[in-house]
């Protein structure tokens, strides 16, 4: 797959940082190049699919038939809120401390909130934080997205009673490029003299 386009894809979901494999890749393979691709959770999985992506980090879950992964790490649920926010005077939150709060955006959480508490339509994560950052309701999202989209007037608490999100590295099981197993081992922490490619 990736001969024929002459580079090698790797997508990345909102949040996920591939820059230092990215950089390993660059080191060693200086003449093949890699082309990081910015994914959402709704695209990352169809591109992988359909093939325009050698491998993504995708956040899960994912439907595997058909895909291998690889779990890397989990990250913290976290209730971005206006920096003046009542909630910002704890350390950290439950979502019984957010059970009256009006969620603008709830992400992929493993937390199904109460119908009455989902006012707002469907928005970009930067919609929603502008939303939470003006002082009218929270979102929840993990917390490299969180990260990504810190401006001063908003902060977060981790929501200790959700469970972790994970994120992991996706490609097709029909997909045996050798520059798959080359992004596989320096993903792995394997060193150049080491690695199968």
């Amino acid at each position: 797959m990736s001969a024929a386009f002459g580079h090698f894809r790797v997508g990345f979901v909102t949040g996920a940082t591939p820059d230092k494999w990215a950089r390993t890749w660059r080191e060693r393979y200086a003449r093949d190049p890699l082309e990081l691709v910015p994914l959402t959770e709704e695209d990352q999985e169809v591109r992988v699919r359909e093939g325009t992506l050698d491998m993504a980090l995708v956040r899960l879950p994912v439907d595997r038939d058909g895909l291998h992964l690889i779990p890397l790490y989990e990250e913290l649920p976290v209730a971005v809120m206006g920096a003046e926010h009542l909630l910002t005077l704890t350390e950290e939150v439950t979502t019984a401390d957010l059970a009256d709060e009006q969620l603008v955006l709830p992400e992929r959480s493993g937390w199904t909130p109460d119908a009455e508490q989902l006012t707002w339509p469907p928005m970009s994560v930067a919609e929603a934080v502008e939303v939470v950052a003006s002082g009218t309701g929270v979102v929840v999202v993990p917390m490299s997205v969180a990260r990504l989209h810190h401006r001063r007037d908003t902060t977060y608490r981790v929501v200790t009673d959700l469970a972790p999100t994970s994120v992991g590295l996706a490609w097709l099981v029909e997909n045996d490029d050798p520059w798959v197993q080359r992004f596989i081992g320096i993903v792995r922490g394997r060193t150049e003299r080491s690695s199968r490619g």
